[in-house]
């Protein structure tokens, strides 16, 4: 019976990872809810034996249940009928069994029914989830946003919302409108204040919502009347007992078709703010993207795993002249890319979850008492790492997603283009991993900032210090040799002092130092578990020496001169 947790040893490895002691010391408060819980751990290795256990079922219902389902939710779809939407009969079911098994508000307090679990193991979820639906990965795994409702709802509002969420209630974020893509600042859904009704009333359009018919959402809109920047916008609750909103259509989409992507119409909805007013966007939205965004490196990292399952097994069973292709160099090649690629993205993914797992604890606990100094530190330390890492994340493995479910395509020759294979629903999937939460584009725009800061080039020198083993010390000398040059781009760029000629070099910056930061990793990794990550490491040092050269040439030869070649001008019109 498959199992996406146990048939891959990497995630119980990523589970293990020394961090996780203070994640744990952390989150369960000294073991205090074990007086009051049953279901509450007694110690560190209590906690960790109930994320393995709850690792394993939601890895047995994702291998089975959920990935039985997904050809025919792929073929089916939601459908909408009278305003309102119904998922696809394996969505329905694959979402009943999460339910039963208590798998919903996975990182909320008990007292709110949640099973106060880390980012972490809930990342895990998510990407064993997506692995086999990516759909159905986006309507489950939005229960996420509770994390945004906890931290900025009061008090009233978390004993209200979330133990629904915790019974099974779905949610959504409603962000995106017809103009006002990935520049949220321009957000036009009105917030009016009613004295009659004593509630905010939202009137307008929201599009390209990811499970727009949910139970309850966090939504977008504009406060503050006659402002027209982000200063104006403030996060609100929506209850979809209380009516106002209907879907007006459901987006026929290239991939992710089991998910519902709607336009939603807004009429004197009533809502409740969230928090305080003007900070919808500058405040609550950002960090409701950080964990989007986590979220869809999550995704992605799952849709690489699945491309490989289906490449390596496709590649063992074809036969073509006379021998099995994954024998032949130009198949095995790939199929080594596709892995390197998906362990030391999985590592990336893993690193900044921990990260956060630390700063959200300490912000957690600074809302019952006042933090120590060295905690006020180590809440610094670790934001600000999981803030650089965050776009990495989320940029580098959505690439890699698109790369290897390509390559893995490539490998099933002409049966890669027919339907039957679920090779193709991947390759469709993972298109849109580098597009929603956030561009490629815009991870370059929140990234850059720790390339030329030097935030980026600290980590990687302080990486080669590490202890590694003496199969790793060449690639250790190789990421040291990247560090130099992506040292030496950074300074090449900077001295231009020419911002059009920065933001050119941006994204080849950002890549380099994902490859560096990546490539160190798995080489931490393979000196802990060589069995597991060793050949990995030797094929991503090849691949990260390769990128890095590329970029570094592309910039080192370039200059704000020769951007006129790149510009491109509208075609002439006829008048």
């Amino acid at each position: 019976m498959a199992n996406n947790y146990r048939d891959h040893a990497e995630l119980e490895f990523e589970l293990r990872h020394p961090l996780m002691k203070r994640i744990v010391e952390l989150k369960e408060r000294n073991f205090r809810d074990k007086e009051d819980y049953d279901d509450a751990p007694l110690d560190f290795e209590d906690a960790m034996d109930n994320y393995d256990r709850v690792l394993e079922v939601v890895g047995e219902i994702a291998g089975t249940i959920i990935a039985d389902n997904a050809e025919g939710v792929d073929q089916e779809g939601p459908h909408l009928k009278d305003g309102r939407v119904t998922y696809a009969s394996g969505t329905i079911e694959n979402y009943e069994t999460m339910k039963k098994a208590g798998l919903n508000a996975l990182t909320m307090p008990r007292k709110y029914n949640g099973l106060n679990f880390p980012i972490t193991p809930y990342t895990m979820c998510a990407e064993m989830v997506a692995a086999s639906d990516a759909g159905f990965g986006n309507i489950w795994s939005l229960q996420d946003c509770c994390e945004t409702l906890y931290e900025f709802g009061d008090d009233d509002q978390r004993a209200r919302f979330i133990p629904r969420v915790a019974a099974g209630e779905t949610m959504s974020m409603d962000l995106t409108e017809p103009d006002a893509g990935s520049d949220l600042q321009h957000v036009m859904l009105k917030a009016t204040y009613s004295e009659e009704e004593g509630c905010w009333l939202l009137n307008g359009v929201k599009r390209f919502i990811t499970n727009g018919d949910a139970d309850l959402h966090l939504v977008l809109a504009r406060s503050e009347e006659g402002t027209t920047d982000g200063r104006g916008l403030s996060m609100f609750i929506y209850d979809k007992r209380q009516g106002g909103v209907d879907v007006r259509r459901i987006e026929n989409k290239l991939g992710i078709h089991g998910s519902p992507t709607c336009e939603l119409v807004y009429k004197n909805a009533k809502a409740e703010l969230c928090g305080s007013t003007r900070l919808g966007l500058i405040k609550y939205v950002m960090a409701l993207m950080n964990g989007a965004r986590l979220g869809i490196a999550a995704q992605s990292v799952g849709i690489s795993q699945a491309a490989y399952n289906e490449g390596l097994s496709y590649a063992a069973d074809r036969q073509q002249f006379g021998k099995a292709i994954i024998t032949m160099p130009a198949v095995y090649d790939m199929l080594a890319n596709i892995k390197a690629k998906l362990d030391a993205g999985r590592a990336l993914l893993y690193e900044c979850s921990r990260y956060v797992d630390i700063y959200k604890a300490l912000d957690d606990i600074q809302r019952e008492r006042k933090l120590e100094p060295e905690e006020r530190a180590e809440q610094k330390k670790y934001a600000r790492l999981a803030d650089c890492l965050t776009p990495l994340a989320k940029g580098m493995n959505s690439e890699y997603a698109n790369q290897n479910t390509y390559d893995a395509l490539q490998i099933h020759g002409g049966s890669g283009f027919m339907m039957e294979y679920p090779i193709q629903r991947y390759y469709r999937d993972a298109r849109i991993t580098n597009i929603y939460e956030g561009t490629t584009q815009l991870q370059v725009v929140a990234a850059i900032r720790y390339v030329t800061n030097g935030t980026y080039l600290s980590l990687a020198r302080e990486f080669e210090n590490d202890t590694v083993s003496e199969a790793m010390k060449p690639l250790q000398a190789r990421a040291k040799a990247i560090a130099d040059k992506l040292e030496q781009a950074v300074a090449y760029v900077k001295e231009a002092a020419d911002q059009e000629f920065h933001d050119h070099c941006a994204r080849s910056l950002m890549e380099m130092s994902g490859n560096l930061i990546m490539l160190h990793l798995i080489i931490r990794n393979a000196t802990k578990a060589p069995e597991l990550f060793e050949k990995s490491a030797r094929v991503y040092a090849n691949i990260a020496d390769a990128e890095v050269a590329k970029h570094f040439t592309n910039i080192m030869n370039a200059t704000p001169e020769q951007l006129a070649d790149y510009r491109q001008q509208p075609a002439a019109t006829e008048e």
